[in-house]
């Protein structure tokens, strides 16, 4: 079976101009991209899920890939998370989403799920931002006191070795570049706010809401230290799945990927299907979501 074909698109969101994609049919996927990337970096990620029997919307949100930037009263996890909402409300998409959210995009995930609880089925976060904890000799500090030569230091080690290199660098550079053209500030202003996100509270609000959230992290990741992503695993209360690989372990390995979120897919397949099948009156406003590439937006491939 050929692989879901990704389409790029364009819409508004909050009266500005905003890029993302989308493939497949089905359960509705929210994937939000990583620091600096945008999009086109996942498509291979995009593909994978997709064929799952899932419909990914892929958006680069704003300040990457040509979407606009956020106001400057509104540039915070709270201004990204309600930009996420403004963009499902563009695209009437008023189903519950699993939301998957890679580093920076797992900050952006976690305030989302939130703020916008009824629109979020389940949570996965990859090599999150957000938990605040980094070790420095013995001791265990807040990662807002990492000095950014450190943070330097170890971003060359996300790509090697050169057979990961290979993989990752091409598809990096398709969003990286241009966005380091086009508005290097944005890269900057979300870089400082990555190294000050704490999402713990949020998270323990989620977890004791019920929220089903599924936590991964690469042992060679020198961005996101291990002490963040285990503070991340004790505020949410589940035990976090470790993979081998650096902090783009799933650009690399996108296959790798699809088979460690499998189970996250299908748990909330089965729940989707329960709820299609429930009487109208108790399915509590769920709806089958249109195909994105069916409807008339104000969009332009």
């Amino acid at each position: 079976m050929p692989a879901p074909m990704v389409v790029d698109r364009r819409t508004f969101v909050q009266g500005r101009s905003a890029s993302y994609s989308v493939a497949g049919e089905g359960l509705p996927v929210l994937l939000l991209h990583g620091w600096a990337l945008a999009q086109h970096t996942y498509r291979d990620v995009i593909e994978t899920i997709a064929a799952q029997g899932c419909q990914v919307i892929a958006p680069a949100m704003p300040g990457f890939g040509g979407t606009a930037d956020l106001p400057g009263s509104s540039f915070s996890l709270r201004g990204y998370a309600q930009w996420v909402a403004g963009l499902l409300d563009a695209l009437d998409i008023e189903e519950p989403a699993v939301v998957v959210g890679h580093s920076f995009g797992g900050g952006v995930a976690v305030r989302f799920a939130h703020d916008f609880r009824p629109r979020v089925r389940s949570l996965v976060l990859v090599n999150s931002i957000g938990g605040s904890s980094w070790r420095s000799g013995t001791g265990l500090r807040s990662i807002t006191e990492r000095p950014l030569w450190d943070w330097g230091l170890h971003f060359p080690g996300d790509v090697w070795p050169i057979r990961q290199a290979t993989r990752v660098l091409p598809v990096v550079a398709e969003d990286l570049l241009p966005n380091l053209l086009r508005n290097p500030r944005a890269i900057v202003k979300v870089a400082n706010l990555a190294r000050r996100a704490d999402v713990r509270t949020e998270l323990e609000t989620l977890r004791n809401d019920g929220l089903s959230i599924s936590i991964i992290w690469g042992t060679r990741d020198g961005i996101i230290p291990r002490e963040s992503f285990e503070a991340l695993c004790v505020a949410s209360g589940v035990e976090g799945t470790v993979v081998e690989g650096s902090h783009s372990w799933l650009l690399a390995d996108p296959k790798q990927f699809g088979e460690v979120i499998t189970n996250d897919v299908r748990v909330a397949q089965a729940a989707r299907d329960l709820e299609l099948k429930a009487p109208a009156g108790k399915r509590r406003g769920l709806r089958r979501v249109q195909s994105l590439g069916a409807r008339r937006k104000p969009t332009a491939d």
